[in-house]
């Protein structure tokens, strides 16, 4: 069921049309600059107040919001790295895999018609 489409969405409730709005591609801008936003008004309200940290480090406005983004980009590129070192060919499992069964073509879904 293609959720993008106004007119197949007044089967569903209330909570379901409000859900769908997430679904839709032209709201995925919306969608990042509300995050951006957000972060950047939780980013600037660090600034605002005293903090009474166990050490140093805690006490430097902004500190957490850089360590979480250092650290994130660390993860994501220690992610790309160990692909290299554990990825398999896609035929690994070679016949005993499902999905290396043939399939009529006529029976396949080939997405949007």
């Amino acid at each position: 069921m293609d959720l993008n489409q106004s007119d197949k969405t007044n089967e569903f409730s209330q909570l379901g049309k409000t859900l769908c709005w997430f679904t839709k591609t032209e709201n995925a801008n919306k969608i990042f600059l509300g995050l951006a936003l957000f972060c950047s008004a939780l980013f600037l309200a660090d600034f605002t107040y005293h903090k009474h940290g166990h050490f140093f480090i805690e006490e430097i406005p902004g500190f957490y919001a850089a360590y979480g983004f250092f650290m994130f980009t660390l993860l994501i590129m220690g992610a790309k790295a160990l692909r290299f070192i554990i990825k398999r060919p896609e035929n690994y499992y070679g016949d005993k895999s499902v999905d290396s069964e043939d399939y009529p073509a006529d029976q396949l879904e080939q997405g949007s018609k």
